[in-house]
């Protein structure tokens, strides 16, 4: 395949556009409506990588049913969820702002984990690769009125947890020693291990670019590329 693949983005997500821009790589960005309700007991890890499995297959459905001609039949799909596990508690997006105060209240002061599952599907064969990053989150013990001001700004309303680990002002993280990348929704250097598997190389130094535009000096991106560590 070549390095330089049509990539289809199942997602909306800002974010994710943002840091797949990083990468080189032309993408097309399109939604994956899904179910994302849990099953009985599911753990975190299980649930995003279902729903990226999801996404990717809803996607491949909708494009090769609607207009497949316009991008033909190559080229590969990726689809990613993020969720914020606090213990046994997968928190979703809160559903109003006095969800996203509890569970701003509830996060702060200690670490919780964020998970963020990507598959990616090739369409001539329909095979499907997946990966997942597991980030510890430690968050600082921000106060109340830094909870009621971050909340009043509505940010926290279409996040998985409640926050934005990017967000300039209410900047929610103590000290993170994880994929930074993982947290905002996509980690690059899972992607870019991934797609090794089908023969595709980077179209930019993707590491470089994502540490330079999330000002983060990365600390696992050398363990994560050579296969050493999911985290």
């Amino acid at each position: 395949m070549a390095d330089n693949p049509h990539l289809i983005l199942a997602s909306n997500s800002p974010r994710r556009r943002q840091l797949l821009a990083l990468t080189g790589w032309t993408f097309n960005a399109m939604s994956a409506e899904v179910d994302e309700r849990l099953l009985p007991d599911e753990a975190p890890h299980d649930y995003v990588l279902r729903l990226a499995r999801s996404k990717a297959r809803a996607c491949l459905s909708w494009r090769l049913g609607q207009g497949a001609e316009s991008v033909g039949e190559g080229g590969l799909i990726l689809a990613a969820d993020t969720a914020v596990a606090d213990g046994k508690v997968i928190l979703g997006k809160p559903k109003d702002k006095t969800e996203a105060v509890e569970m701003l209240a509830a996060l702060r002061g200690h670490s919780h984990q964020v998970c963020t599952g990507i598959a990616i599907l090739r369409r001539e064969d329909r095979c499907m690769i997946t990966d997942l990053c597991v980030t510890e989150v430690p968050m600082r013990a921000y106060g109340d009125g830094e909870i009621a001001d971050y909340v009043a700004t509505g940010d926290p309303l279409d996040k998985a947890g409640a926050y934005a680990i990017q967000h300039p002002q209410f900047q929610p993280v103590e000290k993170l020693s994880g994929c930074y990348a993982s947290v905002m929704g996509l980690p690059l250097c899972h992607l870019v291990r991934s797609l090794r598997r089908f023969e595709v190389t980077p179209a930019a130094d993707v590491p470089g670019n994502c540490q330079s535009a999330l000002n983060y000096p990365c600390p696992i991106f050398r363990a994560v590329l050579s296969g050493e560590r999911t985290g």
